[in-house]
């Protein structure tokens, strides 16, 4: 069975991003140009965390991740990351709108699938078998992953700045236990590690698989970051 990781930055009141997102302002208002300060403004301090995010088989992304785009794809958009994205793997999109395999320089293709989280962890898997899988973000698309269940471990790099408002990670997923594994602390933001179970059922309390409006709210803008 494939083993499937999940990375994020967030604030510390849990938020991936602002409103307002655009070409122009991918992480959307607010402070978050603070949220990757330890990613480029201290590389060798966390050269272990940044190789991990691109130590997978295959992955999966929200439309967001990909791009500002909304609407019908324009096909001049190739990604946030130039000729030659980091991944060096296959990329599954998650999109309402059809559109052609990307190959890229490097190895990495983006494949765009229209029909939601299962079709695209399905595609994922036929490509990695029993390999590992790295849901990419953004916060939209790793809460409609975590709300059926299909994230073995989570890595949280929480910064210290608070957003307010905006994508924030957990928003609509139903109750789980997290069992801390990791914590590695930076300067400017601490990474930790959890092994991702669903909680324990409470007897007389509706069950995972009882909560479907739950799991549809989630899931209702699978192209968001």
């Amino acid at each position: 069975m494939a083993f499937v990781t999940a990375f994020l930055s967030v604030s510390a009141d849990g938020f991936a991003a602002g409103h307002n997102q655009t070409a122009e302002k991918p992480f959307g208002d607010g402070p978050v140009d603070q949220l990757h300060r330890w990613m480029f403004e201290t590389p060798a301090e966390n050269k272990a965390i940044t190789d991990e995010i691109v130590d997978a088989d295959a992955f999966i992304m929200g439309r967001n991740m990909f791009g500002p785009i909304r609407g019908e794809w324009d096909p001049a958009w190739t990604g946030w990351w130039g000729p030659e994205p980091p991944y060096h793997k296959p990329v599954f999109v998650l999109t309402h709108h059809e559109r052609a395999d990307l190959p890229m320089e490097g190895g990495t293709t983006f494949h765009f699938v229209t029909g939601g989280v299962h079709e695209a962890f399905a595609q994922a898997r036929e490509v990695t078998g029993d390999g590992r899988i790295t849901i990419a973000g953004g916060a939209s698309t790793i809460n409609q992953f975590l709300a059926v269940g299909l994230i073995d471990e989570l890595t949280l790099t929480v910064t210290p700045v608070t957003i307010g408002s905006g994508q924030r990670l957990f928003e609509g997923v139903p109750p789980l236990s997290l069992e801390q594994i990791a914590v590695r602390p930076a300067s400017l933001a601490t990474h930790i590690t959890y092994r991702v179970s669903p909680q324990q059922e409470v007897p007389g309390q509706p069950g995972r698989e009882q909560q479907p409006e739950r799991q549809q709210a989630v899931a209702q803008d699978h192209g968001d970051r």
